[in-house]
């Protein structure tokens, strides 16, 4: 399969490109250093994208932004940051790729635990998750057939857990092998529509 991975060098980015260029061309795409230049929260971007890259088998994403803060310090622009980027950007490339696709395809998004379990000053970050899985449960069933939706939700990641124990105290790091596993789940099975959750602990 020819794979586009948007956030090819982010931390799950980079463990999910390297899985799957065991037996996959990967084409990396990222805002920085990556093959192809694409910044999801401007949609043009994304058509550019596509336009240079043309079609490709299966679709990725490991990027979007969002603020954390606490609720009384956030104003309407830290929120459109994550609405911008990681909802929005994902959606649009839902929009905008699924025409960028051979059939069968998949488009794979990336959201989080604070979909389901939020922490003090996720409110922004919590809310645009869980509006991203809403999206996928309702978007997956309109898709023209032959393409599939799913939206990988990882628990706190152990490769970033030193950075971010504070914010989730007591709770076991999910390992990267897991995560990896829940986007080839979805890439390389046949579930649409599923929010793959790789979680430790549940409530």
């Amino acid at each position: 399969m020819k794979i586009l991975l948007i956030g090819a060098n982010g931390t799950i980015g980079k463990q999910v490109g390297a899985h799957f260029s065991r037996q996959h061309k990967v084409v990396k795409a990222g805002r920085t250093t990556a093959e192809i230049k694409v910044d999801i929260a401007d949609s043009s971007s994304i058509k550019k994208m596509f336009t240079q890259l043309g079609t490709v088998d299966a679709i990725v994403c490991c990027a979007g932004e969002a603020k954390w803060a606490p609720l009384s310090e956030l104003n309407q622009d830290d929120y459109y940051i994550g609405i911008k980027s990681k909802l929005m950007g994902q959606v649009n490339l839902v929009r905008i790729g699924q025409h960028y696709l051979n059939l069968p395809g998949s488009i794979t998004l990336t959201t989080g635990i604070l979909a389901d379990q939020p922490v003090p000053q996720t409110a922004s970050a919590a809310m645009v998750n869980g509006a991203l899985h809403s999206f996928v449960l309702a978007a997956s069933a309109e898709l023209p057939a032959g393409i599939r939706l799913n939206v990988v939700s990882p628990g706190l990641v152990a490769d970033s857990a030193e950075k971010y124990k504070d914010y989730f105290p007591g709770q076991q790091p999910v390992l990267m092998e897991r995560v990896v596993r829940g986007f080839a789940r979805s890439v390389e099975g046949r579930e649409n529509g599923e929010i793959i959750r790789i979680y430790n602990d549940t409530k």
